[in-house]
């Protein structure tokens, strides 16, 4: 199971190095309050994706990965001996007490990852459904890079992983290095992207607000939550049902951080990608050009959806205004800067958009996005109507609902500032800033990618949009004079957000209490056993509904946190986004797999478990009704080569499948 103190040592070396890296690097390039706030996210993307294509073509081992570090580290000790000119004048540091409240509030999202260990018994949050990708760590770890598939493989063959898997990368890297576990990085990853997006947030409000309080404000109003809970108080669930439709991933910032930690990350690299285009205008240099690449193609690789879809959108409404701002005699030399960061971000990430592509014709889906209005109102009404009311109401109903805190505040303070005294710098960012916050939550708007029903390009384009708004808010309510409308909006929208807030922290730390905890509490052994019986490159196979309810939809979590195995086929919720066939087979491979774990196979299921889906070891247990109608006691495919009388029986291929790697 999971430590917290290995996580805590993970956080503790991982963060040093990249912060140092960053901070080294963003010096050079930056305003200072921006450079120490941004340094996180930028020192991880500089490390992680130059490391990628190294430690790639080395082989993934404990020399290419900490070379690579060595080598990230030599440079940003290199930088240190650059001397900087630079005017900071009017502009106040993020304060030392800041940096120790958004490290307190990262807790929040790396707890509802951890485990919460009982007695007997083993608790879980629902977010850990969405951090079965520990599976993708282990397999990197195990087997190397490129990254094989380890949620579904034809006949055993390692298959390919085509996913934006920079963040799983990264966190592979820590495991490498530390001797720790998957699931205890992907705790300390959870963590460094929340307190990264912070940090990023925090400089922008002391940039915008020019006092340093601007910071703590970010932390306040990134505790505000949805209105549900209060608005269902105040005229009823029955009512509110009514009127809105459920919940979906589409939230706030403390709800996302926990969620999905590495389309966060992208969010934060988008942001300042923006920042960085933004001081291109005045200062055409080749250091900037390549950190804008090295942190687009960190946002790109960390999530399609946010790093390449929202960025791209949020770019071009930008550039051309900044073009514009441009001196005269500067303007041909920004457009050329920026083409060598786009050569540089097209020939990295070049391998990333030809395995996506290639996945939409496998997938048999006809694009992978498409337009169509973010569904708002209740389906209770009249259909005609509610596709009107649709448009108007994502601005007039759901952003006020899903970000009270900063939704009305960062939109009052946006006009505050423009209309404020800047210097060329601040106007610059101010205005990549606002078209961040227009495109995002333009796509979330208008554009849905349907991944097996799951809007994830509308739920996650957001974030961007969400962190400048956040930022915005801060730094207006901080404003001389006084700007009673921001700080009267901020409030009150945190205020009412505050019983749901609470609800969700408690949650988070207690996790659910689930009926197969203790079984789950037992799963260490169980996969400890199917280990010492599997090569690293074999495929499992057990019931992809085991413990079933220990997550909201049916996945088989114990296998992704604990098995460090692939998985012939784990569950059908985790097949959608990682394995790129169509739905129809992916259905009909579910329901094989249920048909034999519940002890009604048909003649040929368990030839095809062992040669067509390449199950080398085959795990049974008292859950399944082949516990007690057992398909493989009576097949020569398999024998049985270690069984606990009443916990599990483990079966072996006799002809075993699995390719070299």
């Amino acid at each position: 199971m999971a430590s917290s103190v290995n996580a805590v040592y993970c956080v503790i070396v991982a963060a040093a190095i990249w912060t140092f890296i960053g901070l080294a690097i963003g010096r050079l390039i930056l305003p200072r309050a921006l450079a120490i706030g941004s340094a996180p996210i930028l020192g991880w993307a500089i490390h992680s994706v130059i490391s990628l294509p190294l430690v790639t073509a080395l082989g993934f081992s404990i020399p290419s990965v900490a070379g690579s570090a060595m080598l990230c580290c030599a440079g940003g000790v290199a930088a240190l001996f650059f001397r900087i000119e630079r005017d900071d004048r009017g502009h106040q540091n993020i304060p030392w007490y800041a940096f120790l409240a958004a490290a307190a509030l990262a807790l929040v999202p790396a707890a509802a990852i951890a485990p919460k260990i009982s007695a007997d018994s083993v608790q879980l949050a629902d977010q850990i459904f969405d951090h079965s990708k520990i599976a993708i760590i282990d397999a990197i770890v195990r087997l190397g890079l490129p990254p094989v598939n380890p949620f579904f493989g034809e006949g055993g063959e390692p298959g390919r992983l085509v996913y934006y898997y920079l963040y799983y990368f990264s966190a592979a890297q820590v495991v490498l290095i530390l001797h720790v576990s998957g699931w205890e990085a992907d705790i300390a990853l959870t963590w460094f992207a929340a307190y990264a997006s912070l940090a990023l947030m925090m400089a922008l409000a002391v940039w915008f607000g020019r006092r340093s309080s601007a910071a703590l404000w970010v932390v306040a109003l990134t505790c505000g939550t949805s209105l549900r809970d209060c608005l269902a108080a105040i005229f009823g669930t029955d009512h509110v049902d009514k009127i809105i439709a459920p919940a979906t991933g589409f939230a706030g910032w403390l709800f996302q951080a926990a969620w999905v930690p590495q389309h966060l990350t992208s969010a934060s690299c988008v942001v300042l990608a923006l920042v960085l285009i933004a001081q291109l205008v005045e200062r055409q240099t080749m250091p900037r050009a390549a950190a804008l690449a090295l942190v687009v193609v960190g946002g790109f690789e960390s999530s399609t959806y946010v790093g390449g879809v929202t960025f791209a959108a949020s770019a071009l409404i930008a550039v051309p205004f900044l073009f514009f701002r441009a001196k005269t005699d500067r303007r041909t030399h920004f457009i050329i800067t920026l083409g060598a960061a786009a050569l540089l971000v097209v020939c990295m990430t070049a391998p990333f958009v030809v395995a996506q592509l290639s996945t939409i014709g496998q997938r048999d889906i006809a694009a992978p996005f498409f337009i169509h209005p973010f569904e708002v109102l209740s389906g209770q009404i009249p259909e005609a109507l509610r596709h009107a009311l649709d448009l108007p109401a994502y601005w007039l109903v759901l952003l006020p609902i899903e970000f009270p805190a900063v939704y009305v505040a960062g939109i009052l303070a946006f006009i505050a500032l423009f209309h404020a005294r800047q210097s060329t710098d601040e106007r610059d960012i101010l205005i990549a800033s606002v078209a961040l916050a227009v495109a995002g939550l333009s796509i979330s708007w208008l554009l849905v990618a349907d991944l097996g029903g799951n809007n994830d390009l509308g739920m996650r384009a957001v974030l961007p949009s969400a962190m400048v708004l956040t930022a915005a808010a801060a730094a207006g309510i901080v404003m001389l004079p006084p700007r009673r409308a921001i700080i009267a909006a901020a409030l009150v929208g945190l205020l009412l957000s505050l019983p749901h807030t609470y609800e969700m922290i408690r949650y988070d730390i207690a996790g659910n209490s689930a009926g197969s905890a203790k079984l789950f509490a037992q799963s260490p052994d169980l996969w400890a056993a199917v280990r010492r019986y599997t090569e690293p490159n074999q495929r499992v196979g057990n019931n992809p509904l085991y413990l079933k309810d220990m997550t909201p939809w049916p996945a088989n979590i114990s296998w992704a946190l604990l098995a460090d195995r692939s998985a012939c086929f784990p569950a059908d919720e985790l097949a959608v986004a990682y394995v790129p066939i169509p739905r129809e087979r992916r259905e009909a491979i579910l329901a094989q797999f249920i048909r034999v774990f519940s002890g009604k196979a048909e003649p040929d299921d368990v030839s095809d478990l062992a040669n067509r889906y390449g199950c080398a070891v085959v795990v049974v247990t008292p859950q399944d009704g082949a516990w007690s109608s057992d398909p493989f006691a009576a097949s020569a495919l398999y024998r049985l080569v270690a069984g606990n009388e009443d916990r599990w029986r483990i079966y072996k291929a006799n002809a075993v499948p699995g390719a070299a790697r």
